[in-house]
Formats: structure tokens, C-alpha cells, sequence
């Protein structure tokens, strides 16, 4: 009758052991940084592994210049550049938890997970 319990028992372990490497993965993620930049270095925008931006700096040049619109195009460029390579770094982060199997639906599972939430 209970013949299926241990099944269910083994599932579960691995289960909180996943949960475990996907905590410490996130936490691995917040740690590493990425950096883009648009217009010559004018504008450069750091992200994180959590595809978070953590700075942004502006060339002094650029400000005085009093161009608003290129700023804006500047900026958008250099954070989408770091956003991208934040999560071209957190697949290859991932690849290395899974062994490089490819499970449909954990990257999107990932970005998800937020341990402090």
C-alpha cells in the first residue's frame, strides 16, 4: 500500500536539493557584474547577474553638450548592452547547474526566483 513513498521521499530530497543550488545560484548571479557602454565609453551602465542595473555613469562632456535626446538613446543603449550580457553570463551560469542539460522552462524559472521576496 505504501510501496510508493519512498519514490516520493527520493523525489522530494532532490527537490530541496534544487531548490538549495538554485539559492545559491542566485546569490552567485547578484555577485557577478556586467558592463555596457554606448557612444565611445560617453555612457557605460553596470547590471548584475539578476539582470538588475547597479550604475550608471555619464561623461561630464555629454551632460554639458545639453543634447537630452542623444543622452536618452545613450543610456538605453548602454543598459540594454549590460542587461544582455547579465543574461548571456547567468545562462552560462546556469548551464554549469544543470550540467549543460537543457531543461525546458528552468531559465524562465530562474529569472523568477528571488530569494528575498
Amino acid at each position: 500500500m505504501f510501496k510508493g513513498l519512498g519514490n516520493i521521499a527520493g523525489m522530494m530530497k532532490q527537490f530541496s536539493e534544487m531548490q538549495g543550488r538554485m539559492q545559491e545560484m542566485q546569490e552567485k548571479l547578484g555577485k557577478l557584474r556586467f558592463e555596457g557602454s554606448a557612444g565611445g565609453g560617453m555612457v557605460t551602465a553596470e547590471a548584475n547577474g539578476q539582470q538588475k542595473i547597479l550604475g550608471i555613469k555619464i561623461d561630464q562632456t555629454l551632460l554639458d553638450s545639453g543634447d537630452k535626446e542623444m543622452l536618452e538613446d545613450l543610456l538605453a543603449a548602454a543598459a540594454n548592452q549590460a542587461l544582455d550580457k547579465a543574461r548571456e553570463g547567468a545562462a552560462g551560469e546556469m548551464a554549469q547547474l544543470t550540467g549543460g542539460l537543457n531543461i525546458p522552462g528552468l531559465e524562465e524559472a530562474m529569472s523568477k526566483f528571488n530569494p528575498s521576496a
